[in-house]
């Protein structure tokens, strides 16, 4: 996926969500003017990191709508 399709599926999201406390979070991420440095996060954090990184380019991803009907099938 390029950054261009990205950008693009990231709006559809917000378009679509009524979700006022995502929308704040992502607000507050899109605003916030400091960057993290990777090797100043703890070891967890970067190892998870990496592995969530390389699970996306490898394409091991699952569709926001399939996290939430699992989530709905399991809490429901």
């Amino acid at each position: 996926m390029s950054i261009e399709e990205l950008k693009i599926e990231i709006a559809k999201k917000v378009f679509e969500t009524d979700d006022e406390n995502l929308l704040s979070e992502l607000d507050m991420l899109l605003n916030y003017s400091e960057k993290v440095v990777l090797e100043e996060l703890p070891k967890h954090v970067q190892e998870g990191i990496k592995r969530g990184l390389k699970q996306a380019e490898e394409g091991r991803l699952i569709p926001y709508d399939e996290i939430k009907r699992r989530l709905s099938e399991k809490w429901h």
